[in-house]
């Protein structure tokens, strides 16, 4: 944007704002409190104030302070369309589901406890354990509050939808591969992938070639791998896309005449579901009808080789944690869709 941006929002054109979620000062803000408690109880079981703060600062506490910071976005309602530009990692959308299994009831008595902590206040020395200030439940029933708001948002395929971004490299390729994966075990909506940075063909020339050939296959790879979702290609421009003028020049060659705030796509994408002593991960593959199908389990991917009357296609599929423990026990394509059952070992 070529423009200082931080904690506040930035004007930086006539309907255009920006700002920088800091996920640590974020983080202090929403879970201070509740810091503080874990590591006084810490520090009361014997360890060192600095030890006692970095285990209080629980996995994943940063990226929902951060994602947080959407709710307070939402609900000023000053924005017709808010984009949040990060990582493809699902790794702060589980916490989403905290409010759905610790439920309403749980945080009704959470409010009942508040009054009562004066009682716990009295045998606090024979215990040993601080007893929580009326502030931390305060800002517990607070903090799930907003997160099951937060996941009503999210999951409205009307309102919100993922954009997957990559660059036509494995590695980039493998990480939005995975962030598909998890966006539609999450029941999130992936309307659309963009690849940037894909080299014109004019370019396959001497040094380039092979670059260029190796690019053509991970292309064909991402248009099987995310079908039916659209995929658009932004290429790679002679210089670095910084400032407002460059932007634009991205934004009209990707949409063109287009509302770039249209939901591309509304479907299902990958599913996984529970059966009979295991799950089915079912892959739309609207491109295949038939074919026979080879898997081979490397870590926490599947291998899937496909032999069709139109040669051999691959894919890589990034497994859930949930079949970790799992072992495959069959594979079988049904009506333009990819079935994998996987079962308990043993």
């Amino acid at each position: 944007l070529q423009a200082p941006v931080g904690r506040d929002p930035t004007r930086i054109s006539e309907r255009l704002w920006a700002l920088h979620v800091d996920p640590v000062k974020e983080a202090a803000e929403h879970y201070g409190a509740i810091m503080d408690y874990v590591a006084a109880v810490l520090k009361a079981r014997g360890l060192s104030e600095v030890l006692a703060y970095e285990v209080a600062s629980l996995p994943g506490m940063t990226g929902v302070a951060a994602i947080l910071k959407l709710d307070s976005i939402v609900r000023e309602d000053s924005y017709d369309v808010v984009v949040i530009d990060t990582v493809p990692s699902g790794e702060a959308l589980k916490y989403l589901y905290v409010p759905t299994f610790i439920g309403r009831i749980s945080r009704r008595l959470m409010r009942v406890a508040s009054p009562l902590l004066d009682l716990g206040r009295v045998v606090e020395p024979l215990i040993g354990i601080p007893t929580p200030p009326g502030e931390v439940l305060d800002k517990e029933v607070e903090i799930l509050d907003r997160m099951d708001r937060l996941r009503g948002y999210l999951l409205d395929h009307d309102v919100t939808s993922i954009r997957l971004i990559a660059n036509p490299d494995s590695f980039s390729i493998g990480n939005i591969k995975r962030a598909y994966m998890q966006a539609s075990i999450y029941g999130l909506n992936t309307d659309l992938v963009i690849v940037n940075k894909v080299m014109p063909r004019e370019a396959a020339s001497g040094y380039m070639r092979a670059w260029v050939e190796e690019q053509e296959k991970l292309l064909e790879d991402i248009r099987r791998s995310f079908s039916p979702l659209p995929v658009k290609m932004l290429r790679l421009f002679e210089s670095e896309l910084k400032g407002l003028e460059m932007l634009r020049r991205a934004a009209d060659e990707l949409f063109g005449d287009e509302d770039p705030t249209t939901v591309y796509y509304r479907g299902r994408g990958v599913r996984v579901e529970s059966v009979p002593g295991g799950v089915e991960i079912i892959y739309p593959m609207p491109y295949v009808s038939k074919g026979q199908v080879e898997v081979e389990r490397v870590g926490d991917e599947l291998l899937v080789h496909i032999q069709t009357d139109m040669g051999k296609v691959s894919l890589v599929i990034p497994l859930p944690a949930i079949t970790y423990r799992m072992r495959v026990e069959s594979a079988r394509l049904l009506s333009g869709e990819l079935h994998l059952r996987f079962v308990e070992e043993g």
